[in-house]
């Protein structure tokens, strides 16, 4: 049976067990997340598949299994697999993807490599995803593809089925133009999002930077631009837009644009703070700490999380305010990158040797500064660790969106707790009542660190009353309601479609 709804995503929807020799492929431990999400909508359609590649051993590929379902599901939802070998994950993710495209879509363009990318390989490994779309898909189905590692696969799509519908969403940020063109591949990457019905982004300026890519590049036609919808706020912070586009026009197409901004669970993160082992685990952590302010941060590696402007700040909080030394802890998470991402020793080593700086020139017998974690944390040790802190500190200089920053709001559920938030974050147009930061201004990064320690606890429910409704309103559920209704809307304009040949040069 063809499917009516085919999911393209680079991680697989499950997890695979092997007992007594034999594979399983059962539900993810954690519910959180887009992962679990799309999958309600993979499990309920009448017929779907869900594309992913899974990474091979030599000699593996002969009699490598490409479509399974998982334990309990309905047969007529099957996950096809693409096996691909090491060396070709190596150049297609961690090089091409992370060395090439990543410093680019993040604005920095001084991290930017070229010459050790793998295009012929990026390109093939989205002609091996388009192909297993159109093997799958019935022709009137909505084809959803997600994130820039599969920038190429709705041109792909759209020559071997004219009519099917394509929705993409991207994940990360959309740079303005004048920095995504400076990918040699630009022609071809905007050709391809050109064949789309929709295209969706979190937030209005990551749309309208799309937009500009796309007129400097080609000869494409404004058709509708409307107010921001009131989620967004529209002005007063860095990424803000009063006004988006909706709609193009290229070669007889109609591209619908949106902003849809992904949630977390809220619901869930609340029973999970609410599990007795959780709430034993929160009152360790505030006992261990005492009456100590507790500032958390979490995220990963990454020379665009702003890591190191934090901890230069939180250097200068101590030696400003000497009264603070042994009164404040920070708790950080930085998950140290996988093996084979070389583009982030750099930032990972920075950041340790800061940690050790800071700790060596101001811890004492009874009181550490900095505690730093560079492996995963179990989820409800983490919403633990949110909820017992007292500010949640997210600084990065550039971020698609920042779901820590709304996990860390439901942890509190509208009680307390206080968030700084960069403004170089998707989610910050949409929490403008966090403690927004700049963290490329050494002033403004001590100011806010400041008011977040000095926060009444009047204040704090105040805001986060407000941050809690906004979570609240727009979750996971919500993103993907939004997306999956608005791209089974769109229409196929009437039109011959292009017979140009994509730039793939």
């Amino acid at each position: 049976m063809k499917s009516s709804l085919v999911i393209l995503y680079h991680r697989e929807p499950y997890d695979e067990v092997v007992e007594n020799g034999k594979t399983y492929y059962r539900e993810k431990k954690s519910p959180n997340g887009i992962v679990p999400t799309l999958k309600s909508f993979f499990a309920n359609a009448d017929s779907s598949t869900w594309v992913a590649w899974k990474q091979v051993k030599p000699g593996q590929e002969d009699n490598f299994e490409g479509r399974v379902t998982m334990e309990g599901w309905s047969d007529n939802a099957v996950i096809r697999r693409i096996p691909l070998n090491a060396e070709r994950v190596k150049d297609f993710y961690y090089i091409t993807a992370k060395e090439s495209i990543w410093p680019i879509l993040h604005s920095f363009p001084s991290h930017f490599t070229y010459e050790s990318s793998d295009w012929e390989n990026f390109q093939h490994i989205n002609k091996l995803f388009a192909e297993a779309a159109c093997e799958e898909a019935a022709d009137d189905a909505l084809i959803w593809i997600h994130d820039y590692n599969l920038w190429l696969t709705p041109y792909y799509i759209r020559q071997k089925m004219p009519h099917v519908k394509i929705a993409f969403f991207h994940h990360t940020p959309f740079p303005a133009a004048d920095v995504f063109n400076i990918l040699h591949w630009r022609e071809a990457i905007v050709d391809s999002l050109l064949c789309c019905d929709l295209c969706g982004f979190h937030i209005p300026r990551y749309v309208e930077n799309f937009v500009s890519a796309a007129r400097s590049l080609r000869d494409v036609k404004l058709v509708e631009r409307k107010p921001v919808p009131a989620a967004f706020t529209p002005f007063g912070t860095a990424l803000a837009e009063p006004d988006m586009t909706t709609k193009l026009e290229y070669q007889g197409r109609t591209v619908n644009v949106d902003a849809f901004p992904v949630g977390t669970n809220p619901g869930y993160i609340y029973d999970m703070v609410n599990k007795p082992s959780v709430k034993e685990r929160i009152a360790k952590i505030r006992a261990d700490i005492g009456d100590n302010k507790l500032i958390v941060s979490a995220g990963r590696v990454d020379y665009v999380k702003g890591a190191k402007e934090m901890l230069l700040c939180y250097e200068r909080l101590l030696e400003r305010r000497p009264e603070m030394r042994g009164k404040v802890n920070l708790i950080m998470t930085a998950v140290k990158a996988a093996a084979g991402m070389r583009v982030y020793k750099t930032a990972q080593s920075e950041i340790e040797q800061l940690v050790g700086q800071i700790n060596g020139k101001y811890s004492t017998l009874t009181w550490n500064p900095i505690s730093l974690f560079t492996e995963p944390i179990p989820f409800d040790d983490l919403m633990a660790l949110y909820k017992a802190a007292d500010i949640a500190w997210i600084p990065p200089l550039r971020d698609g969106l920042n779901l820590v920053a709304k996990e860390y709001i439901a942890a509190h559920n509208g009680e307390d707790g206080v968030l700084v938030l960069s403004e170089f974050t998707g989610s910050a147009v949409e929490l403008p009542e966090a403690i927004l930061t700049n963290p490329y201004s050494d002033k403004n990064m001590d100011d806010c660190i400041d008011q977040a320690l000095a926060m009444s606890s009047e204040e704090q429910r105040r805001r986060m009353q407000k941050l809690h409704t906004t979570i609240t309103r727009y979750d996971v559920q919500q993103w993907a309601n939004h997306m999956f209704r608005e791209a089974n809307a769109v229409g196929i304009a009437d039109g011959t479609e292009s017979e140009k040949e994509l730039a793939l040069a």
